[in-house]
C-alpha cells in the first residue's frame, strides 16, 4: 500500500484520517475536523495549504521554547546515533543519570529520589503506586484512599481517572469501575483575594474523619488545569501541606502543567514555599520534543518503600528513562535555566492581562484571569467548536477551547507583537 502524503493527494490522506484515526476526545462516527499541519517553527504551524498559525497551545503546554529548536534538534540527532534506547532494568546511562541530578537540583528541597515514565498520567499512577506501597510498608495496609480536590484532573488512565473530578472530570462514566476515593471541595479563594481560613474547611473534615485510610492527597498546585483553569490561594496549599504532616498522609502534587515555569515560578509549589512528598512532571520537561515524565519522591518515601515487604518499588516501563527522551530533557533544562525565563514569563503576563482586557466589556464573558504565563477567558455559556475554531483558524491563530473556556499557553519565546496578535484575535472572535 502506497503511502498517502499531503503533497500528493490532501483529501484522500484527510479521508483516511477521519474513517481510521481517533484523535483526542473524538468520536469516530461524527469527527470533529481537523486541520493538517505541514511543520512547526518558532510559535507557529504551516499548515498544508500554506496558511501559518500563531499557536496559543503550546501543544497542550509543552513546547516552551518553540519548535524547532536548534538545540534541541541537535540533541536528538547526536543521541539517536549514539544510542536512541535501552532497557533500564539492570542498565543505566548518563543522559538520566545528568536529568535526575537536574531535577534534584531544581525542585522543592528534600525530592532526592527520581522515577523516570513514559507520560504524565503514567507519572500520577507511579506517584498514587508510591503512596500505597508507602503505607503498606509502614504497616498501615488500612490506609488505601486517596483525597483529591473537585475540579481536579490527573489523567486519562484508571488510577489517574479515580482522583479526577468524578462529575466534572471527564470520567464520570467509568465511575463504577474505578477505585472510590475522597473528594474535598475545590478552593474558592482566589491568589489576589485576602485569604479565608474556612476555605480549607472540607478538605480539614476529610482528613479529621477519615485520616486512618487516606493514604495521601492529590493536588494540582496554585492551577486547577483541565477541570476548570481555576487559580487559587498559594495559603490553601501551605495549610494542605499542614494537614498533611498532621494526619500522616502524603502530598502528592501534580505540576505535569504547571512545572518548569508556567505558573511564574519554576514549580507552583514554590508560590507557597512548600515541598511536597511526591512530585509528578511531565509535558514540559523536554520542551515538547519527547515524551517523557518524572516522578520525585522524598528520601522517606523511597527508603520506607525499598525496605518493605517487596524489597523494591513495584513499577517498571518497557520504554522508562529512554536515553533519546532524557537527552531532549537535559537540553530542554539547561535552555531555560540559562534564559531569563522570569522575565519572559513576567513579559507575557502583562500581555495578556493587557489585550485580554477588552474581552472583561464582551456580555458574553464571565471572567478574565492571567497568572504567569496561562491565560484564560470564561465564556457564560459553553463555547462552540464548530464556529469558534474555524473562525480564529481564518484569522491565523490556533487555540484549543473546551466547555466555557477560552485559554492559552503559550511559548515563553513569544514576541510582544504575536501575544498581542494573539490576544486581540481571541477577543475579536468572542464577540
Amino acid at each position: 500500500m502506497q503511502p498517502i502524503s499531503f503533497k500528493n493527494d490532501l483529501d484522500a490522506a484527510l479521508a483516511f484520517d477521519r474513517q481510521h484515526i481517533w484523535h483526542p476526545y473524538s468520536s469516530m462516527t461524527q469527527p470533529a475536523d481537523v486541520w493538517p499541519v505541514e511543520s512547526a517553527k518558532g510559535v507557529r504551524l504551516t499548515l498544508a495549504d500554506g496558511r501559518q498559525l500563531i499557536d496559543g497551545m503550546s501543544s497542550w503546554w509543552s513546547t516552551i521554547h518553540g519548535y524547532g529548536h536548534p538545540e534541541l534538534i541537535k540533541t536528538i540527532q547526536q543521541q539517536a546515533e549514539k544510542m536512541a534506547h535501552v532497557m533500564f532494568g539492570g542498565l543505566t546511562h548518563e543522559p538520566a543519570i545528568q536529568l535526575a541530578q537536574k531535577l534534584v537540583d531544581l525542585t522543592p528541597e528534600g525530592l532526592n529520589h527520581v522515577f523516570l515514565a513514559d507520560s504524565g498520567s503514567v507519572a500520577v499512577e507511579v506517584s498514587i503506586k508510591m503512596a500505597l506501597q508507602y503505607q503498606q510498608a509502614k504497616g498501615k495496609a488500612e490506609k488505601h484512599k486517596l483525597v483529591s480536590l473537585r475540579h481536579g484532573y490527573h489523567g486519562d488512565t484508571s488510577g489517574c481517572m479515580s482522583v479526577c473530578d468524578p462529575v466534572t472530570g471527564m470520567h464520570h462514566i467509568f465511575a463504577n469501575n474505578l477505585q472510590q476515593h475522597f473528594f474535598a471541595d475545590a478552593p474558592q479563594i482566589t491568589p489576589e483575594q485576602p485569604w479565608d481560613e474556612s476555605d480549607i474547611d472540607s478538605l480539614k473534615q476529610i482528613l479529621l474523619q477519615h485520616h486512618q485510610h487516606i493514604a495521601a492527597l492529590i493536588v494540582e498546585p496554585i492551577v486547577q488545569g483541565a477541570g476548570g483553569m481555576r487559580f487559587y490561594h498559594p495559603q490553601y496549599l501551605k495549610r494542605a501541606r499542614d494537614l498533611c504532616n498532621e494526619f500522616d498522609v502524603l502530598l502528592i502534587a501534580d505540576e505535569i502543567a504547571t512545572g518548569f515555569g508556567r505558573s511564574g515560578k519554576m514549580f507552583a509549589c514554590e508560590h507557597a514555599n512548600i515541598s511536597p512528598d511526591i512530585l509528578c512532571l511531565g509535558k514540559a520537561l523536554t520542551g515538547g520534543t519527547m515524551t517523557l515524565a518524572a516522578t520525585l519522591a522524598t528520601t522517606d518515601v523511597a527508603n520506607t518503600i525499598s525496605n518493605g515487604e517487596a524489597g523494591c518499588f513495584m513499577h517498571g516501563p518497557t520504554f522508562m528513562g529512554n536515553p533519546l527522551a532524557c537527552a531532549a530533557a537535559n537540553t530542554s533544562l539547561q535552555l531555560l535555566i540559562e534564559s531569563d525565563w522570569q522575565a519572559n514569563i513576567l513579559r507575557l503576563e502583562s500581555a495578556m492581562l493587557k489585550h485580554f482586557a477588552p474581552a472583561r466589556e464582551n456580555p458574553s464573558v464571565a471572567d478574565v484571569r492571567v497568572i504567569g504565563a496561562i491565560g484564560v477567558i470564561e465564556m457564560k455559556q459553553p463555547v462552540d467548536m464548530k464556529t469558534i475554531q474555524p473562525a480564529c483558524i481564518e484569522k491565523g491563530i490556533w487555540v484549543r477551547p473546551f466547555g466555557k473556556l477560552v485559554y492559552i499557553m503559550p511559548a515563553y519565546i513569544m514576541s510582544d507583537q504575536d501575544i498581542k496578535t494573539l490576544c486581540q484575535t481571541i477577543c475579536e472572535v468572542l464577540k
